[in-house]
């Protein structure tokens, strides 16, 4: 059985300029959600590696989630639904979009017994206390982002995590120099996803706020270096 797809937290919040302007195709019209919410074809966007990826976000994660989760911006693909059927009594996740079609399309993949609530929020300013949250995921989102939208996102996502808990970003990376995807993919890529550029010629370490301490980060490395996923433990 599944939920209403109209039922989540909706706010007046306008959609971001830069992203009406330059992902409309991809998230915001009807049609976009259509197209793009196939699993063979967010796989092929990865050149494969969908489900390598996201199997390393639920190993970070656990086989039993407990504890108060977010998940910064909805994914196309069964990541989320994966995450929530893990969840344990007394686990729970929040996930913020701040476009209503995709919440709307995530509410439509899970089940009535799933633990989550949808929130229109947008990413520079959430709409939750200092250190409510012991894990925060950001999948697939920083490269779509502007510099300062993304120094922001980052800085909110690190705000509501509590100390000694987990942010846990997967993204796009700078591929090894024997790689070919970065003669083939990545100038394809650049085109369509004009923000991607800034995740290969920095590392997400220098968009971090200055004023959190940081306990721990590990970089972990996937497909020649394409692929990122960075554990940030908050100090």
């Amino acid at each position: 059985m599944k939920t209403d797809t109209s039922a989540f937290t909706k706010t007046s919040l306008p959609i971001p300029s830069y992203l009406d302007e330059t992902y409309w195709w991809a998230y915001i019209h009807p049609r976009a959600v259509h197209l793009f919410e196939r699993k063979w074809l967010v796989n092929l966007i990865l050149l494969g590696n969908y489900d390598r990826l996201c199997d390393a976000v639920l190993e970070t994660f656990g086989k039993k989630i407990t504890g108060q989760n977010l998940q910064i911006a909805c994914a196309y693909g069964d990541l989320t639904p994966r995450i929530a059927e893990r969840l344990d009594e007394q686990g729970h996740l929040d996930v913020i979009d701040i476009v209503p079609i995709q919440l709307s399309n995530l509410k439509g993949k899970l089940t009535v017994e799933d633990k989550v609530d949808l929130h229109q929020m947008n990413s520079m300013k959430l709409d939750f206390d200092n250190d409510q949250f012991d894990r925060t995921l950001m999948y697939f989102l920083l490269h779509e982002q502007p510099m300062d939208v993304r120094v922001k996102t980052l800085s909110e996502g690190l705000r509501v995590l509590r100390p000694g808990g987990t942010l846990t970003i997967v993204d796009f990376a700078r591929p090894s120099r024997w790689n070919p995807v970065k003669y083939i993919w990545m100038p394809i890529l650049s085109v369509l996803e004009p923000f991607a550029p800034d995740l290969w010629h920095g590392e997400v370490a220098q968009w971090l706020p200055k004023n959190v301490a940081i306990a721990d980060m590990k970089v972990t490395r996937y497909f020649g270096g394409t692929f990122q996923m960075i554990n940030i433990v908050k100090g």
